[in-house]
This record gives C-alpha cells, sequence and structure tokens, in this order.
C-alpha cells in the first residue's frame, strides 16, 4: 500500500469514526523539537490530514499536544519526555506510540523515515522487520494484534 492509498485509507476510516481532527503545524514541529527527530513522512501526513491520533488498532495511537490520549498518555512528546523508560534501553528518537497493556508497547523510530517499528515487553525491545505503513495496513486489516507482536520477541 503507497502513502497515498494509506492516507485515503484512514480518511474513509475516519469519516465513520470518532477521531479527532487533524493537527495543527505547530502541534506537529512542537513534538518534532521536544522528540528533536522529524516525524516520519507517512505519520506526519497522517497527523496533518487524516487524524491527531486515534487511527490504529483499537482505541488507535497517540496524537500531539491536542490530539487522541491513549489512558493517562496525552501525547507523544509529553510522553518521551516523561520517559516511561527509566532504564534507558529506548534509544532517542523512538517514540512509544501505542500501549497494548501489560508493559507491551509499539515505537516507531524517528531516526528512520520509513518509520520502523518496535516492541517492548517487560524490559526488552526489538525490531518488528516492519514499517509504520505495514503496521498501519495490519492495524486497517484486523491482522495486528498484540499476539503478532509477541511472537518475534526475542528469546534467552
Amino acid at each position: 500500500m503507497t502513502d497515498d492509498e494509506m492516507v485515503e485509507a484512514l480518511r474513509t476510516a475516519a469519516r465513520a469514526g470518532t477521531w479527532p481532527p487533524p493537527a495543527t503545524p505547530e502541534a506537529v514541529a512542537a513534538a518534532e523539537k521536544t522528540i528533536g527527530f522529524p516525524v516520519p513522512p507517512l505519520l506526519r501526513r497522517l497527523y496533518l490530514e487524516v487524524a491527531n491520533g486515534g487511527f490504529g488498532p483499537a482505541e488507535g495511537i497517540l496524537g500531539v499536544r491536542g490530539g487522541a490520549a491513549q489512558g493517562n498518555f496525552r501525547d507523544i512528546a509529553e510522553l518521551y519526555e516523561d520517559g516511561p523508560d527509566p532504564s534507558g534501553h529506548i534509544p532517542a528518537g523512538v517514540v512509544l506510540i501505542y500501549d497494548w497493556g501489560c508493559t507491551i508497547w509499539s515505537l516507531v523510530d524517528f531516526r528512520d523515515p520509513a518509520g520502523a517499528m518496535w516492541c517492548t515487553h517487560q524490559g526488552e525491545r526489538w525490531p518488528q522487520g516492519i514499517t509504520l505503513a505495514e503496521w498501519l495496513a495490519g492495524a486497517l486489516a484486523g491482522t495486528l494484534t498484540v499476539h503478532s507482536l509477541l511472537e518475534s520477541e526475542p528469546t534467552a
């Protein structure tokens, strides 16, 4: 699925859902300043053209300031700044975007324009071997589940 096709698919889904309105360019710029890396192009387009979070699996990903929250987490920049990983195992530029519960998170690598996806669970982190576009396509298709993330968890 191309970026344009992903934007259109999520735009169609947004019409049927209750997602927040798109983010402002200023809110995206503020998140980038806090994180220190640019938002990957597809995610930037989705925030600015479709919705400020709320899309993806279940209740959807976190937005930037003023967007979709998830539980006690209000936006990606605030979460990045506060950092739920006091161990320091999550490298700079890898951003938590979706809480699956039970200490399982999906993260997107802002250092990579394709937005490589990562997962954390019980203090471990590992690459998912997919991009943000593939992750979102799985969410749209209903094939992206917490079990599919944990299948690739590294073993001791």
